[in-house]
């Protein structure tokens, strides 16, 4: 049985979230434009096969509105706050990855939650609907632009506003686990799960709202590992990779 997202449906337009360490080598922080440049190579493959490519990244790299949590004395940064400045990260490495986008022959647009003119557009949906209809490479930073919402949370909301049929999930294992690979050996990989099994296995494929948007309307996650640089041609050509959940089980 394929697990394919397109054996049934052919795909023509993608959500890509990314987090922060995308942006940077393992066990590093701030921005690599090699590591940025990878990244952005296989987007603009991609997008060269005709796929409308929408992407959300995390700002962890640089900053974590969670880091601020522990500290709550006088002088402390409030919570609110702190995620206000994870939402400015996403920002900087938006400006990065459309950078490296762009030298490598692919038209893109910025667009961010948080009104900046100077270095991006105002996120509006039929405006960013257009812009991938023109082939053009969208790129949403600044989350939802409020606090206490996820960047997770963020892709699932875009995905569902600009009728995307998938959202990737670029992640450093191969796809879901029942545990931590990295930890535990004995871990079973998962190719094809419905958001029932997910949710029963308390798996955490997304954070909680998010997981709820996707199973509520329908919307597919494929959960990939993004270090193998031809899986995200693979997936939208409808190779069997990561692992995929949705409503229900492929019958293709």
């Amino acid at each position: 049985m394929s697990t394919s997202a397109s054996c049934c449906k052919r795909i023509k337009r993608i959500l890509l979230k990314i987090s922060g360490e995308s942006f940077c080598p393992p066990d590093s922080r701030g921005v690599s434009m090699d590591s940025v440049n990878h990244l952005a190579a296989q987007i603009v493959e991609v997008a060269k096969l005709g796929i409308e490519v929408a992407v959300v990244m995390g700002g962890g790299n640089i900053l974590r509105g969670a880091q601020f949590k522990a500290s709550n004395g006088a002088g402390s940064i409030q919570e609110a706050t702190a995620h206000y400045m994870g939402m400015l990260a996403t920002v900087i490495n938006g400006l990065a990855l459309q950078d490296a986008i762009e030298a490598q022959g692919q038209v893109t647009r910025l667009m961010t939650a948080i009104q900046m003119d100077a270095v991006a557009e105002p996120y509006i949906r039929r405006r960013a609907r257009r812009h991938l209809e023109k082939g053009r490479v969208v790129i949403l930073a600044g989350g939802t632009g409020s606090p206490f919402v996820t960047t997770d949370t963020a892709a699932a909301q875009r995905a569902l506003e600009l009728e995307c049929d998938l959202i990737l999930k670029a992640t450093k294992v191969d796809g879901v686990y029942s545990a931590d690979p990295n930890k535990d050996p004995n871990a079973v990989f998962y190719p094809e799960l419905t958001f029932e099994e997910a949710l029963r296995q308390n798996l955490r494929v997304m954070d909680s709202e998010a997981f709820a948007k996707c199973a509520e309307h329908d919307m597919p996650i494929m959960v990939f590992n993004f270090r193998d640089e031809k899986n995200l041609v693979r997936v939208v050509n409808g190779e069997h990779v990561g692992t995929l959940i949705r409503k229900e089980r492929s019958d293709c």
